[in-house]
C-alpha cells in the first residue's frame, strides 16, 4: 500500500504545481473535481468534515489557512481556499494546497482504503493528469 501511496503524492505534486496565472483558479478546479466524486460516495457532511480535518491539520505548516467550506448548494463551496491562495505567492500558495491534498487523499485512502481512492481520483482528475503513470495530458 506504501506504493500507492507515494504514487499518489507524485501524481498530486504533478497537479498542485504552480506553473501559470490563476494557480488558484486551477486548483480549485482540482478541489471541486474531487469533491464531486467524493461527496457522491460520503455525502456533502463527509465531504466537509474530512476537508475541514485536512485544513486543520495543514494549519500547522501553514498557519494562514483558514476554513469555512460551504454547502455544495452555495455558489463556491471553496472560496476561502481560493481566498488563502490568491493572497500568497504562487509558489508558497502551491506548497499549502499540495499538502492540503496529501492530506486529504491520505485521510481518504485510511477510511476507504487506498484502491477505491486511487480509483476515485484516476475519476475526478483523469482530466489533469494520468493517475497510473504520472505523466501530464492536461487539456491547455
Amino acid at each position: 500500500m506504501e506504493a500507492f501511496r507515494l504514487l499518489r503524492q507524485q501524481y498530486i505534486e504533478s497537479l498542485a504545481t504552480a506553473k501559470q496565472e490563476g494557480f488558484s483558479d486551477a486548483a480549485i478546479d482540482l478541489w471541486e473535481h474531487v469533491a464531486t466524486h467524493i461527496i457522491a460516495l460520503v455525502g456533502e457532511a463527509g465531504f466537509d468534515s474530512l476537508y475541514a480535518r485536512s485544513v486543520f491539520l495543514a494549519r500547522s505548516t501553514f498557519p494562514w489557512l483558514t476554513e469555512s467550506p460551504q454547502s455544495g448548494r452555495e455558489r463556491d463551496r471553496f472560496a476561502d481556499l481560493r481566498a488563502n491562495l490568491k493572497d500568497k505567492p504562487p509558489e508558497l500558495a502551491s506548497d499549502a494546497n499540495r499538502l492540503l491534498l496529501v492530506i486529504f487523499t491520505d485521510t481518504l485512502a485510511s477510511l476507504i482504503g487506498e484502491p477505491l481512492t486511487e480509483r476515485v481520483l484516476t475519476t475526478a482528475w483523469g482530466d489533469f493528469v494520468c493517475y497510473e503513470t504520472g505523466k501530464g495530458e492536461r487539456d491547455g
